[in-house]
């Protein structure tokens, strides 16, 4: 399976050169290059441990890769202060452990810290972006309780605005849809869209569904055994085929009828029975 032809080359403040990625001693992706389209929609897809995460977090700089380099505007991302990537990007790691005793409204305003110095402490933008996040991802009303008492969808919750109060270009997030009930993914995916079409940020999401990806992305890259097998508009990417390639799983793909993007309609597979059992059936 070969990559798509992109219509036109499309700008890019961040992209992975040749690089090699390593976690926990295991050599995950080899080679690998790809640049992200600036000022869209992109989701990661594929199996379990093909490598989206990873990829993700070498992009976000929490991985180094062990050849090749991460270019941030134009530089390798090793060799810019750690508060000019956190001013220009913000990243949703996969798990996060909130800091025993703080309140919602105390991690959310982590976020700011980029935006912070020595001689300018917190202000009144500070607070308009801490509180149009939370109200933004539904959690204004907890700004008061502990983190620890939340259910995981809450805190999810609470973790994606404390990355959207950090006002950053570029958005990472890995699986942010995890722990959320079918409502507040879409309400999530809904605001991700919002930010992208309303601001210009580019947002880069790991995402398990595949038809969520389809209908809110606008571009896809999909990741198998540790490479990009493909990638491009979902519309012109997402076949039938493809889809069995990179999940192995038998599938028509029509047009959502609400959306018009892809729509992946697994198929069921057909029950072969030892001979025996054909025999009595």
């Amino acid at each position: 399976m070969t990559k798509t032809a992109k219509a036109g080359a499309a700008a890019s403040r961040l992209s992975a050169r040749d690089v090699d990625l390593k976690y926990a001693e295991r050599m995950v992706s080899q080679g690998i290059s790809v640049a992200i389209p600036d000022k869209a929609f992109t989701a990661i897809v594929g199996p379990n441990a093909c490598g989206k995460s990873t990829l993700l977090r070498a992009l976000s700089r929490l991985l180094t890769p062990t050849r090749g380099e991460i270019v941030l505007d134009g530089r390798n991302i090793r060799e810019l202060p750690s508060k000019q990537v956190a001013r220009t990007l913000g990243l949703l790691p996969q798990s996060s452990i909130a800091p025993d005793g703080i309140t919602v409204a105390d991690l959310v305003a982590r976020g700011r810290y980029p935006h912070q110095s020595f001689l300018q402490h917190w202000t009144a933008q500070d607070e308009a972006a801490v509180v149009s996040a939370m109200t933004d991802t539904g959690v204004l009303e907890l700004s008061g309780r502990m983190v620890d008492e939340l259910s995981g969808g809450q805190r999810q919750r609470v973790w994606i605005a404390m990355v959207l109060a950090q006002e950053t270009p570029l958005l990472l997030l890995d699986e942010p849809t995890t722990f959320l009930d079918i409502a507040h993914q879409y309400e999530l995916l809904n605001l991700l869209r919002r930010l992208n079409q309303r601001s210009g940020q580019t947002v880069v999401a790991v995402l398990h569904d595949l038809n969520q990806a389809c209908r809110y992305a606008g571009h896809v890259i999909a990741m198998r055994d540790g490479a990009i097998v493909a990638e491009g508009a979902p519309t012109e990417l997402i076949t039938a085929e493809l889809v069995e390639h990179v999940f192995g799983l038998p599938c028509r793909v029509i047009p959502d009828p609400v959306s018009n993007t892809p729509l992946v309609i697994p198929l069921e597979e057909p029950i072969h029975l030892p001979e025996t059992e054909r025999a009595e059936s």
